[in-house]
């Protein structure tokens, strides 16, 4: 069994200033990542995928720097397109949010819609799968909405924000199986 460990990137450094996409992991982030790159969890991946935003490519290359592997970045496990409104306040970004899960068919303020998202996400992860090396488990870095969205495809229920990683901060994982892509484990923090 081939095990696939999708990765939430940890803590950023929120800059209004910035776009999104651009924002690094904080010191907390690169800290908790480097701890989660020596757990025996990730031993024995050997093909690495990463979003192409910063923070998620910052947490990836803290992985493949340990582990001694190379990365693929892939566009398609981006976040959820939130340009329409730019940087928003936590608690007004929450909000739409919870408007975006709820209301998947839509888009709200300009969002993408979730079920755009999601087609794209797991597209993005097929890809993956398909340019994995045949051994050896595999690692996907990426952002806690885009793994939301895989969850509820992977367990076949609608879109729901009831799928989010746990605690309203980044650093969570859960697992699949490559072939049958039944699902292993729930989210759990990466320091599990």
């Amino acid at each position: 069994m081939t095990t696939v460990h999708f990765i939430t990137h940890p803590e950023v450094v929120i800059d209004p200033a910035l776009p999104v996409a651009h924002w690094p992991l904080s010191a907390v982030g690169a800290r908790r990542m480097r701890l989660v790159a020596g757990r025996p969890r990730l031993a024995g991946v050997r093909s690495l995928f990463t979003s192409t935003e910063r923070k998620a490519t910052d947490a990836a290359g803290l992985l493949a720097e340990r582990l001694g592997i190379g990365l693929v970045a892939i566009e398609g496990l981006g976040e959820n397109d939130r340009s329409a409104t730019g940087y928003l306040p936590k608690a007004e970004c929450e909000a739409v949010a919870d408007e975006f899960f709820a209301r998947s068919e839509q888009s709200v303020r300009g969002w993408e819609r979730a079920a755009d998202a999601q087609h794209r996400i797991v597209g993005a992860v097929e890809r993956a799968m398909v340019l994995a090396a045949a051994e050896g488990g595999i690692a996907i870095v990426s952002h806690g909405g885009v793994g939301a969205l895989l969850l509820c495809h992977l367990q076949g229920v609608p879109i729901s924000r009831d799928a989010d990683q746990p605690g309203g901060r980044g650093g969570h994982v859960f697992s699949f199986d490559r072939a049958s892509r039944r699902l292993l484990t729930g989210w759990q923090p990466i320091e599990a």
